[in-house]
Parts: structure tokens; C-alpha cells; sequence
């Protein structure tokens, strides 16, 4: 079987025989039933292989739709003018670089439809292009606009270039509504939603089908389409492993389902990584690795966020759907972006609860963060990691204790906020990635931090202070009654006192008692 891994345009997938996993019902359905649409997805999700598909569909290339869902449902295979545009292409680090991208297509398209002197900016050009197409061919345009919201995105960190690119999009996109006599269909996709009172206050007209529960599984892969088109591969990785169909199916879910793009939705896979680990045998993370997270890591710091909510904010429909509510929260475009997805809905209240994914973008979102909070080198964290869980593993908790003061050593320059907030995020971070290879319970509230730590042959108790003792830790663990729940079990069990230094922001003190 072949993967289409990186490939996104639709006629090399079909005419180089790749699987294909047929989305073209839906394609039927938005130009039958409607105009003007737009999709929020996060990437390496299909958006642009979407779009190439319904590139070829309205140019009536109807021998590539040959046994797919379209070629049954279509009839006439009328053929359209398509105007197609891809903002994916382009460093948008000026405020010329925008220009340079649309002015390109705007150019090529100018050689073979004319152009008036009178059209000076990128908007008025646009505007008298899909005039003349339609004339020329007699037939309404097709437009398609693939990661429209790319120079926004990349200028999240740049205010005033970010507004720059909202002003000159903002214009170029109002073409669609002034010229609507002139349009059959249009479709704009990308990851963020800059909200309908910016760059698309002037076009009313869109749809946006993002939470729409009949196009749930436009993109990404159902767990019906994983069984219908991948049965065999989930039973050559399982003998890869050595392990029986349904664990290996278990493995998959576990490691890249779990999104969701709309209270109680169906389940979609990450495509990306599900493709990867069919091609490659091994489970990864693939589409953690393909984009580095770094602008929302400022968010994160420059907002003081308290990374436990990560996986328990529950926030509102009108919230989640704009990232220009960027200025408040890193929540909407976290969601956007994929790194969280819906979990729950409260319907009385209307709001949602969010948290990851998946094992891959928990893991792999956690290990990005740590460095950010630690006196760690990047790239790092899966060594500390491993080198933790070994310590535990050993029933060796000063060693244990000594690497997390390393971590917490010489780290004035990485604080944002106060000690106590980025010593609570440090540590939560800590015992998350602990707990993928470890059982781990962990609270943390009240500027109070305890942690249980299980392995095979030993159970730690962890309980941490600020400014006071070691001494006074393990006196709470004892007065509480915390080891209580573990008398019965045979394994050994160690209580762990530590003492946090907020002024040095630093681990001063610690003691284990075994």
C-alpha cells in the first residue's frame, strides 16, 4: 500500500495510485447545498489536499474520480474556472512579503486575463480578474484560498505587522461578497479563526463549517475509514509488534485519536502520524515534530498561565472560536492549533471543556515545555526523563531529588512571574512526562504541590513547602495520613520531604525516609 505522506495534490494521489480516503461526498454536499465556506483545521490535517480535490472536481476531471464517492453522486461534471490560492508558500516576516505572494498570482492570472490601469492594489486587481475570467469563459468562478490566515499566524508575536496583514486580507477577501455575481463557489481554509469582526467582517456570506457536525470528518481519519481502508495495516503493525489486532488498534487510538471538533464529535485521527507509523512501522511523533511550538510558549509565559488548566479549562463557544481572543487567553489558539481538543460539553452552561488529544501531543507538547520552565538544554527531556524513571525504577530517590535540583538550579533568567507559579508549572510538567512511563498522582492547589509516584517494587510520597523545611514536609505527610492507603501493599515506600526557596527559586532542602 502506498501512503500519500506529504502529498497534497489530489490528481498525483489518484494517477500515482496512492490510498486515498474518499472525502468527496462531502465535496458534493457543500457545492450542491451552498456558496461560500470556510474550515478551521489544524495542520497536517488534509486542508490542502481538500482543496486540491475540489480543484480537480469543478474543472469536471471526472475520470479521476473513477469508483470515489463523486462519480456517482455527480451528474453533469459542469467545468469551472478556478482561481486557486495557497498562502502557504511565503515568509511573512515584512510587511512586504504579503504583497509579494498575492501579487505573484495576481500577476500570472493578469498575463492571461488583462488588466485595467486603474487597478492598483491587490484587492481592486483581484476584483477585476474574477470579472473578466467569468466573461471570458461564460461560467462562474471557483475560488479557493488554502491557509489563508498564514502571515497572520506567523506575525502572531508582531502586533503591528499582524494588523498590517489583517488590513491588506481583510480588503482582498471583500472581494468575494463585492463580486458575487461572478462566483459559483468558495472555499478558505486554515488553522486559526481571526474572528468575523476582522478579516471577514465584510464577507457575511461565509459559512463556517468548522463545528458543523455533518462535516465532522472532512478531514483527519474516522475509526470507520481507519477499518475500511488501513484494516491491513493496523495487522501488519500489530505482527510488527508481535501483538494481536485489537492491541495494536488500541495503540493507534491511545497514540493519535482523540480530536474533536465539536461537543460529543466523533473521534478523528491524526492523519500525519497515522500514515507515518503505517510507512514506518513505529509508533512517533510525527506531527508533533513537523512545527515547533514556540509562539505559543510566549503566550504561555507572558500570560503567567497556570499550566494544570491545560486539561481542565472549560471556556465558551464565542471564546474558543476567535484567536482574537489571543490578547486574553492562549486557550483559542491552543484549540486551533491542535495542541488541545474538545473533551466534554456542558449544555446547561454552554461551554466546553478541553484538554489533549493524545498520548503523542501530551507527551510531545509536555517534553517542548519543560526546558521552557527548567534549567534544561532543549531537546533534552526525554534523556532527563528516562534518567528519573530509572532512579525510581531502582528505588534510588536521592538520585532522584539530585537531578530535580539540577533542574531547578541558576534559572532566574527563564522566570516569568512569580517563584511559586513557575515552580508549580516546572513540577507539573515534571510529573506528567513522569507519568507516561510511570503511575503518577499528583494535586496541586493552594501553592501546595504533593505527588505519588508508583513503579513495579516501590511507591514514593512526595510532599513539597515554600520557605519552610524539609521536616515540615514529611511531618504533613505523617499527620495527614498519606502513606495510610498503601499499609497492605508489599512494595517498599519512601516519603519524600522538599522545601522550595522562593527567593533563589531553587529546591534548599530535602529529606527521604524510607
Amino acid at each position: 500500500m502506498k501512503y500519500p505522506i506529504g502529498i497534497q495534490n489530489f490528481t498525483k494521489v489518484r494517477q500515482d495510485r496512492y490510498v486515498y480516503v474518499d472525502k468527496t461526498a462531502f465535496i458534493y454536499k457543500l457545492a450542491s447545498e451552498g456558496s461560500y465556506y470556510f474550515l478551521s483545521r489544524p495542520r497536517r490535517f488534509g486542508k490542502s489536499l481538500l482543496i486540491s480535490t475540489m480543484d480537480a472536481y469543478f474543472r469536471g476531471q471526472k475520470e479521476l474520480f473513477r469508483g470515489l464517492a463523486l462519480e456517482a453522486l455527480e451528474k453533469d461534471w459542469t467545468v469551472y474556472p478556478v482561481v486557486h490560492i495557497d498562502l502557504n508558500t511565503g515568509k511573512y516576516d515584512s510587511e512586504d512579503a504579503l504583497f509579494h505572494v498575492l501579487n505573484d498570482y495576481l500577476c500570472k492570472l493578469e498575463d492571461v486575463y488583462g488588466k485595467y490601469p486603474s487597478e492598483v492594489t491587490p484587492e481592486l486587481r483581484f476584483k477585476g480578474i474574477i470579472e473578466r475570467i467569468a466573461k471570458k469563459h461564460n461560467q462562474r468562478v471557483v475560488i479557493l484560498v488554502d491557509e489563508y490566515d498564514k502571515p497572520m499566524l506567523q506575525a502572531i508575536d508582531n502586533p503591528e505587522l499582524q494588523e498590517h496583514f489583517r488590513n491588506t486580507l481583510k480588503a482582498f477577501y471583500s472581494v468575494l461578497k463585492t463580486q458575487d455575481q461572478y462566483i459559483k463557489f468558495a472555499f478558505l481554509t486554515g488553522v486559526t479563526k481571526f474572528g468575523k469582526v476582522s478579516v471577514f467582517s465584510d464577507l457575511n456570506n461565509l459559512v463556517d463549517i468548522s463545528m458543523d457536525a455533518r462535516y465532522q470528518g472532512i478531514c483527519g481519519i474516522t475509526q470507520d475509514e481507519l477499518m475500511t481502508y488501513f484494516k491491513s495495516s493496523v495487522q501488519d503493525f500489530a505482527d510488527a509488534y508481535g501483538i494481536s489486532f485489537d492491541e495494536a488498534a488500541a495503540k493507534l487510538k491511545k497514540r493519535y485519536d482523540g480530536y474533536h471538533f465539536r461537543q460529543r464529535g466523533i473521534d478523528i485521527y491524526n492523519p500525519f502520524s497515522l500514515l507515518n507509523t503505517f510507512a514506518t512501522g513505529e509508533l512517533g511523533s510525527y506531527w508533533f515534530e513537523t512545527g515547533t511550538p514556540s509562539f505559543l510558549v510566549q503566550l504561555l509565559k507572558r500570560d503567567n498561565y497556570y499550566l494544570p488548566n491545560l486539561t481542565e479549562e472549560e471556556v465558551s463557544g464565542d471564546f474558543l472560536n476567535s484567536v482574537d481572543s489571543v490578547d486574553v487567553s492562549p486557550v483559542p489558539i491552543l484549540y486551533q492549533s491542535g495542541y488541545l481538543t474538545i473533551k466534554d460539553y456542558d449544555q446547561r452552561f454552554q461551554t466546553y471543556s478541553l484538554g489533549f488529544p493524545n498520548e503523542e501531543v501530551s507527551e510531545g507538547f509536555t517534553e517542548y515545555l519543560l526546558p521552557y520552565y527548567t534549567n534544561m538544554e532543549k531537546n533534552a527531556s526525554p534523556m532527563f526523563v528516562g534518567q528519573f524513571v530509572h532512579d525510581m525504577e531502582k528505588g534510588n530517590p536521592e538520585a532522584f531529588m539530585k537531578r530535580m535540583a539540577v533542574l531547578f538550579a541558576d534559572t532566574d533568567y527563564k522566570i516569568v512571574g512569580d517563584a511559586e507559579l513557575y515552580f508549580q508549572n516546572a513540577f507539573y510538567l515534571i510529573t506528567k512526562l513522569l507519568g507516561f512511563y510511570t503511575e503518577v498522582e499528583h494535586t496541586i492547589s493552594d501553592g501546595r504541590i504533593d505527588m505519588i509516584a508508583k513503579t513495579k517494587d516501590y511507591i514514593y510520597i512526595f510532599e513539597f513547602k515554600y520557605d519552610q523545611s524539609a521536616d515540615a514536609a514529611l511531618r504533613q505527610i505523617d499527620e495527614k495520613g498519606y502513606a495510610a492507603p498503601f499499609a497492605t501493599d508489599s512494595r517498599k515506600l519512601f516519603k519524600i520531604g522538599v522545601n522550595f526557596n522562593r527567593e533563589k527559586r531553587c529546591i534548599d532542602d530535602w529529606k527521604v525516609m524510607g
